[in-house]
């Protein structure tokens, strides 16, 4: 890990970046794995399968932590889908299953700073029939890997600090616990202490080979069981998670 250097005053600072310029504007391109197909959501193209896709949740349990939804029909989501995601930060993308060939999640870039060299994943919601399959971690993959081969530092995580799932979801997917911000913001007349985790570039190598050694057809037998988990291939340190 590089060490705060001191300026001429004896003052600690950060250490410097020779040669670092500010990445691009991730461009609204199609990320293509072995297992899914991560595209720009399009709301006429996706907005129905996606609909159907999330009422298989009929509890609306998976509506719970973000800061709206549920929806009462096609329409009111067609409607929120056309108000909110066809702008440039946060920029939605749909979750293609290659086997079904029908969007079952979507997820964002979002809080896109190329000049700190920082952007979040966020608005993930999965359907039933993603959520823990193979799809539904190379989604995260292949954003996160645009995301550094752009040239991005850090890339962030962050969720309600009550959301269980999304905080194991994160450890999993290798970002480590950063803390809380206690009383971060209002949501569904309700308080949100919110919990925030990030992944920085000196990370990701050695995270692309855990993600890519995961993802190999060897790894799971044939009724689709994983046979090493991706949390002992991210190995990370205890001190890092909750």
């Amino acid at each position: 890990m590089d060490l705060p250097t001191t300026n001429h005053l004896g003052q600690p600072i950060g250490f410097a970046l020779p040669g670092w310029t500010p990445p691009p504007f991730p461009p609204r391109a199609t990320l293509s794995g072995r297992t899914c197909r991560v595209e720009p959501l399009d709301v006429d193209r996706h907005a129905a399968a996606l609909y159907k896709a999330f009422a298989t949740d009929t509890d609306d349990r998976g509506w719970t932590y973000l800061p709206y939804g549920p929806f009462a029909d096609l329409a009111s989501f067609t409607d929120w889908l056309s108000a909110h995601t066809v702008g440039s930060d946060p920029q939605f993308y749909a979750i293609i299953d290659l086997t079904s060939g029908s969007a079952t999640g979507m997820a964002s870039y979002l809080r896109i700073t190329p000049s700190a060299g920082s952007i979040e994943v966020g608005h993930i919601h999965y359907s039933p029939a993603l959520k823990q399959t193979p799809p539904a971690t190379e989604a995260m993959y292949l954003m996160m890997r645009q995301a550094f081969e752009l040239g991005y530092r850090r890339y962030e995580w962050k969720c309600d600090a009550l959301n269980a799932p999304s905080r194991a979801a994160a450890q999993r997917l290798g970002f480590s616990f950063e803390g809380i911000f206690r009383q971060a913001t209002v949501y569904k007349g309700r308080n949100r202490d919110t919990a925030w985790y990030a992944i920085i570039d000196r990370e990701w190598p050695a995270l692309r080979q855990a993600f890519e050694r995961w993802l190999e057809p060897e790894n799971f037998d044939a009724d689709g069981i994983q046979r090493t988990r991706l949390s002992d291939l991210t190995g990370i340190p205890p001190r890092a998670r909750i």
